[in-house]
């Protein structure tokens, strides 16, 4: 690293320091707004002009989608960044380059690099930029300064038209679905949901999109009008159908506006999945149209074969059998279930689960309660987080609205103390589900993985 940052004062001197400053902005919330980070473009010469984005937005299946997208094009031949929220285990998971985090000496540079703008824009009418702010700044330093990707996988945070993301111009735009979430910020219907995720449709890039909604439809066809630009929604310009569908291994056809792509393999799990692979498909068919990228068929197939998605119907665990996946909104929670039902085999279903305070928890549990003969409700290690208590009742009166089975529901607050119930209770035919806020799943896959607490955050 050099350049700019030669001359500045070092005010961190290691990744943790960087790390716990940039972190340490999530106390002061999340203020949705494009003046920061307009100021943080201009302060820093615009480096974001010089990157090609793939902008994806949604409510659900970003990250999986972004999961395809990267390592189908690292596949074919290009060297791919990716900025994805928020991350599972370390603060360096949420930037890579060709899938491999950001090296520390970079991050130490960048950050430094940021922080006298930082400062600067903290004391004008528009206040401190935001942890997600930053964080969006310095991936942005890092692939147009340091990595020099061919194209950088770039995923919402929050909604879309006000999202610090949203400061760049794509070369397509992707809204995967439109859902239930962050509605207190968002608002308060599908179809104020649906506008904040066009937010991201640029005047002449293309859209590719799953949303099925009538109203959500309506405004993303709209907004794609509007803009002059053209709309490739599924069940429209293109399509896919089940050809096969067992545990580890799915397989689709694909049928779009410039080709037919037969029998192709998803060892990601859930129904859901073949539908994010079907608009990751449609999104390389951009490409390939637009920008001529090339896709040979063996690095293409292979691409959406092998793309996984940490924390996600994730089994972390095979005895006893536990499956992690972070079903945070009804739309996540319907999907759970649905994989439930139709994908894993088990005599009881053992369920651990803890929730954001804001989230739409009585529509999750009325998703998950009827397939769980055990309830654990447990709270994550972060400083939001809805009470294990108040959720327990909850899941009580949801129960007994629902005329449902009686189940044991379990209040431990501590997580690690949850999962020792949680792994002590489940039978070797019998399945452990972890479920709710990232926030859980992060605590849990790092503790179960590599025996070590997570540092994860938004």
């Amino acid at each position: 690293m050099n350049g700019s940052t030669d001359n500045l004062a070092a005010s961190f001197l290691t990744a943790d320091e960087a790390v716990d400053w940039i972190t340490g902005r999530m106390k002061f919330g999340i203020r949705p707004g494009m003046k920061r980070m307009e100021l943080l473009m201009e302060k820093l010469g615009h480096p974001h002009r010089r990157l090609k984005f793939i902008h994806v937005a949604g409510t659900n299946g970003k990250g999986s989608t972004c999961a395809y997208l990267t390592n189908t094009l690292h596949r074919c031949g290009y060297d791919v960044g990716t900025f994805t929220s928020p991350y599972i285990e370390r603060y360096q998971n949420r930037i890579q380059y060709n899938g491999r985090d950001i090296d520390d000496e970079s991050l130490v540079a960048l950050t430094n690099e940021v922080k006298p703008i930082f400062d600067e824009i903290a004391e004008s009418e528009w206040g401190a930029p935001t942890m997600f702010e930053l964080s969006t700044a310095i991936a942005i330093l890092y692939f147009a300064k340091v990595a020099y990707p061919d194209f950088v996988v770039w995923e919402t945070g929050l909604g879309g038209r006000l999202d610090s993301t949203n400061v760049v111009t794509p070369i397509v735009s992707v809204i995967t679905n439109v859902g239930h979430d962050h509605m207190e910020i968002l608002g308060d219907s599908l179809t104020k949901v649906a506008e904040e995720k066009a937010g991201i449709i640029k005047p002449g890039v293309p859209v590719v999109s799953a949303v099925e909604q009538s109203e959500a439809v309506e405004v993303i066809r709209r907004t794609a009008a509007e803009r002059k630009t053209t709309l490739y929604l599924l069940g429209e310009a293109f399509r896919y159908e089940t050809v096969q569908a067992e545990l580890d291994l799915q397989t689709i056809s694909f049928t779009g506006p410039f080709r037919n792509l037969e029998r192709v393999d998803i060892t990601l799990n859930g129904a859901h999945q073949q539908k994010n692979a079907a608009v990751a498909l449609m999104t390389l068919e951009v490409l390939r149209q637009y920008y001529a990228v090339v896709q040979d068929d063996e690095p293409l197939y292979e691409g959406i074969r092998s793309a996984q998605w940490p924390g996600r119907l994730e089994m972390v665990s095979r005895s006893p059998r536990m499956l992690l996946d972070g079903a945070h909104n009804p739309e996540g929670a319907a999907t759970l279930a649905e994989a439930l039902r139709s994908v894993y085999r088990y005599e009881k279903l053992h369920m651990m689960i803890a929730m954001m305070p804001t989230k739409q928890h009585e529509e999750v549990l009325r998703h998950l309660l009827p397939l769980a003969d055990s309830l654990i409700v447990t709270e994550p290690d972060f400083f939001k987080k809805a009470e294990a208590g108040v959720l327990a009742d909850l899941a009580r009166s949801t129960l007994a609205e629902q005329n449902n089975k009686s189940i044991d529901i379990t209040v431990e607050p501590d997580w690690k103390q949850a999962l020792k119930l949680l792994k002590d209770r489940t039978g070797s035919e019998e399945l452990a589900v972890v479920t709710g806020t990232l926030y859980l799943i992060s605590d849990v896959r790092s503790w179960m993985l590599y025996g070590k607490d997570s540092d994860k955050g938004w």
